[in-house]
């Protein structure tokens, strides 16, 4: 018995995948501009712009990064990241410490507030998205990350080093 999430389907030529993914595109802008918003609204809470829950969030998931690094993995100017860094500094949420891989390149890191702030927004937003309908599988969350990733891939060599805000 197979259903519209398990039904197996033949590969789309490459002008259909073409047109279906235009439509990926069609969602995904919107969605991000709606979930950007709604993360200047709630995140007052903790005093956090987007673009500093972002380096916060980063610093969560991979630990104490230099400037460039996560500019790299966010596809942010490092002019960009750096500004939010200062940012979050000047909150107490980030410090700067030695790189013993790199003189002239700090490692920055969460502050105990900063790791707070970051938990407290990650919370807010697990419970939010718990609220997602649909019936979804776990096969549809990975074919949803197979499909971005590919789509990433085809954009992993626009250069993201130019302040465009």
């Amino acid at each position: 018995m197979t259903d519209e999430h398990t039904e197996a389907r033949p590969a789309l030529s490459r002008d259909e995948l073409a047109g279906r993914l235009t439509e990926v595109f069609d969602v995904v802008g919107p969605l991000y501009r709606r979930v950007h918003r709604k993360v200047e609204q709630t995140a007052p809470i903790e005093g956090l712009s987007v673009g500093v829950r972002a380096v916060l969030d980063l610093l969560r998931a991979q630990g104490p990064t230099t400037v460039p690094q996560m500019a790299r993995a966010q596809a942010l100017s490092r002019q960009f990241v750096q500004r939010m860094v200062n940012d979050a500094t000047r909150h107490g949420l980030v410090e700067s410490v030695a790189n013993p891989a790199h003189r002239r390149s700090s490692l920055i890191r969460l502050t105990d507030e900063g790791r707070a702030a970051i938990s407290a927004v990650r919370a807010r937003e697990l419970a939010l998205l718990r609220r997602v309908d649909g019936d979804l599988t776990m096969a549809d969350v990975d074919a949803c990350l197979r499909v971005l990733g590919a789509m990433h891939t085809l954009f992993v060599d626009v250069d993201v080093d130019v302040d465009v805000d």
